[in-house]
């Protein structure tokens, strides 16, 4: 953004001295057009013509600085009276003399309006742009969907299998949490892998008719137990969960279980990957329960 010219500096400290009685008012309407409150009260103390020379001296000094400078000088052109109504007489005259002096210096410049259209061009083109992400996302989660809604028909399980994990890759994605893919240690098979606040978590994905049983999820525990203490699970069942096999994991627990309503809620933009984890994660963290039923978060 430009330095302002040094006539409408000099025609914005006419203004501060002539349109402000109290200086309380005068450090209100900084701190209104943007200028950090200490910064702004920092030469409260000299006579108010000073006092807005060196304030906007020093804000000449940074880019962040000249960015307030025009922000001020937007709330001046804004203003269709003087701030302060003590002001009678002479003394209001002479500021409204000031203030109008100082418009038609702006009008002449165009410094307000062509930073407006500016303004308004930026505000579009990220209201455009972000109105295409989210239809990019919204068709990528159709896509993932249709494949999930395949793989619950059919008879391929192997395939179901792959498909799964390239679904939980893909929703990772989309929620910008790099996820890892299946891998081999020299004893293990993991399914995936992902940070999250702070934890580790391994994952584990099943895509079968059957349910899990205790044993399954037991020993998916295990290879948790064998990582770092910071370390979680995350257990996927499409198929969910028997109860008791649920009533086994609760409390003092390590494993977080998700199920394939879960899924369906993602994958329909009913709730955001990261916001589904921290309510399953606090849930458990409150409750001591391994499974968090969709009747709780989606509240």
């Amino acid at each position: 953004m430009d330095v302002l010219p040094f006539n409408i500096i000099e025609k914005m400290i006419q203004c501060f001295g002539r349109c402000f009685y109290y200086k309380d008012t005068m450090e209100s309407f900084l701190i209104s057009a943007g200028t950090p409150p200490q910064q702004a009260r920092k030469y409260k103390d000299e006579y108010k013509f000073v006092w807005a020379k060196k304030l906007l001296n020093e804000l000449s000094e940074s880019s962040e600085g000249i960015v307030i400078q025009h922000k001020i000088l937007r709330s001046f052109y804004d203003l269709r009276d003087l701030p302060d109504k003590a002001l009678a007489g002479k003394e209001r005259n002479e500021g409204l003399k000031e203030l109008c002096s100082l418009k038609e210096l702006i009008l002449e410049l165009k410094l307000v309006e062509e930073k407006r259209k500016e303004d308004s061009n930026i505000r579009k083109k990220t209201l455009e742009e972000r109105s295409k992400i989210i239809a990019q996302r919204s068709e990528r989660l159709c896509n993932l969907k249709d494949v999930f809604f395949k793989g619950l028909t059919s008879s391929n399980r192997q395939e179901a299998g792959y498909n799964l994990e390239d679904i939980l890759m893909k929703l990772f994605s989309l929620s910008e949490i790099e996820y890892k893919k299946s891998y081999k240690t020299s004893t293990q098979q993991i399914d995936g892998s992902f940070s999250f606040e702070g934890f580790d978590y391994l994952v584990e994905a099943k895509w079968r008719k059957d349910q899990p049983n205790e044993g399954e999820i037991g020993s998916f525990q295990r290879k948790v137990n064998t990582k770092l203490k910071s370390t979680r699970g995350i257990f996927i069942s499409v198929n969910g969960y028997r109860n008791e096999v649920i009533e086994a994991f609760n409390n003092n627990t390590n494993i977080l279980l998700i199920d394939g309503v879960d899924l369906t809620h993602l994958l329909e933009g009913r709730i955001e990957l990261k916001e589904l984890l921290t309510m399953k994660i606090k849930y458990a963290a409150q409750y001591g329960k391994c499974y968090c039923p969709d009747s709780i978060y989606l509240k």
